[in-house]
């Protein structure tokens, strides 16, 4: 029995397993952040995965840089090896929020066996919903900003459309299986933690 919290987010403690899933652009990291930190649980992205494994010259770490260094995709082999060994750790035994796996529905597969071999499940998947246009315009400007040049309106739409032909079936997945709470992520950055809040507490 994990020990209940002690701040506004005690209500939402039986929901500690967690997906958060979104487009570029819809404030998954932060958002991310703060739910973890409510929870007490880590919230664990793939893109730390991937730095803290090459950092440390890990066998994992040493292989996805081969392929990184080329400009290739880490296979889903090395990626669902990274995660499961993440998972696996202190930290996150009485809980997590994952953020950026699964991308692909062979992930889904894959997670499913670690969960099961860890002996527990999903207990939610927070889908935020934006409007297209508004988040193109906002990465737009935030390229502007940052002096990001991969942040044209051409390669931010195409990672949109990525994003939706590799997300759609996954929500699908877990729609089917009733995990999805839906969150207006065009809302602002405290109004969508309170709102991924009360999709937690509605369980």
């Amino acid at each position: 029995m994990t020990t209940p919290s002690t701040d506004t987010s005690a209500s939402t403690s039986s929901s500690r397993r967690l997906l958060i899933v979104g487009p570029p652009g819809a404030g998954k990291g932060t958002q991310a952040e703060r739910v973890a930190e409510e929870l007490s649980i880590p919230a664990i992205s793939t893109g730390d995965i991937f730095r803290a494994n090459v950092a440390g010259e890990t066998e994992l770490g040493v292989l996805a840089k081969s392929y990184m260094d080329k400009g290739e995709y880490v296979p889903d082999s090395v990626t669902n090896d990274m995660v499961r060994s993440r998972l696996g750790e202190a930290d996150a035994q009485d809980g997590f929020l994952l953020d950026g796996y699964p991308r692909t529905l062979d992930q889904v597969e894959a997670l499913d066996g670690m969960l099961s071999e860890l002996g527990t499940g999903l207990d939610a998947v927070l889908l935020l919903v934006v409007e297209t246009e508004e988040v193109v315009d906002r990465l737009v400007e935030r390229g502007k900003e940052q002096g990001r040049s991969d942040d044209t309106e051409e390669t931010i739409r195409h990672r949109l459309d990525v994003y939706a032909e590799q997300t759609a079936p996954l929500i699908d997945v877990y729609e089917k299986r009733g995990l999805v709470r839906r969150v207006d992520g065009m809302a602002s950055i405290d109004e969508v933690t309170v709102a991924l809040r009360e999709a937690l507490a509605g369980r």
